[in-house]
């Protein structure tokens, strides 16, 4: 007579990570030194009973198994050397996945009770009347005024006024509005060239007298310089800051299509 088997439920884990952490607080070992024999032979017992038809499931945990055996193997040969000339631990790299995994564990317990403590949080409604709601204390203007005199008040308007006349630049706040003058520069062009033309023989100054504004100076001085280097007109100056005389070159013309631009 076969004698019935016993029924043995497993605890759930949530990941293979989750085992080896309940396997080395069962234990009660250190988890920087995980005896990696030890934990190995139970994970596998483990695993050996598990009954699921996930097999995404299953081979996380089987993945883990063959990480325990590799540990297992290395731990038995001699220990690495690494560049900083340390021997490296076989089990480094699985401790600190335990102990990240152990954080957010503990992390996700911590964020539930605070969930379950916020279901149990009550609110109650204003219930004030509405008189009491729109009672606004009275202001003592003596109260307010405190020790505040008319000679006060004057002095701080005056601290106020200076301060706000430091701030004005002194050069830039007597700038006016600069407004933009338009000028034809085509029709500029030719009244110079029929100016000079007329006189042939003339002094710079009285060209730019003639002139309204100091942007028609700007332009008639370009226009000079144009006409100087393609050789249209002449200056001469007889001595040191004497007069500049302008005079036009014999058998004078307007080249054909010359026009004088901004951009010159």
């Amino acid at each position: 007579m076969l004698t019935p088997a016993i029924p043995v439920k497993l605890e759930v884990f949530e990941g293979p990570l989750d085992l080896l952490l309940h396997l080395i607080e069962k234990n009660k070992v250190d988890i920087y030194d995980i005896p990696i024999v030890t934990i190995t032979e139970q994970y596998l017992d483990y695993i050996k009973k598990m009954e699921t038809e996930d097999m995404n499931v299953m081979s996380e945990f089987l993945v883990m198994a063959a990480t325990l055996l590799d540990i297992k193997a290395r731990m038995l040969l001699p220990k690495e050397i690494n560049e900083d000339g340390e021997e490296e631990d076989p089990r480094a790299e699985l401790v600190q996945q335990l102990l990240e995994y152990k954080m957010c564990k503990y992390m996700a317990y911590e964020l539930k009770d605070r969930q379950v403590d916020a279901s149990h949080t009550y609110y109650r409604m204003r219930t004030l009347p509405k008189e009491v709601e729109e009672f606004r204390e009275p202001v003592d203007l003596q109260d307010l005024l405190g020790d505040t005199t008319l000679a006060k008040l004057q002095e701080l308007f005056q601290l106020v006024v200076r301060r706000s006349e430091d701030k004005i630049d002194p050069v830039r706040s007597s700038f006016g509005n600069i407004r933009k003058e338009e000028i034809d520069m085509e029709e500029k062009t030719a009244y110079i060239m029929d100016y000079i033309t007329g006189h042939r023989n003339l002094l710079f100054i009285d060209l730019l007298r003639e002139q309204r504004s100091r942007i028609e100076i700007i332009v008639t001085f370009l226009v000079i310089l144009e006409m100087i280097r393609i050789g249209q007109v002449t200056i001469r100056q007889d001595r040191i800051f004497g007069d500049i005389y302008i005079s036009a070159v014999p058998d004078f013309q307007i080249p054909a299509g010359f026009v004088m631009t901004a951009g010159a």
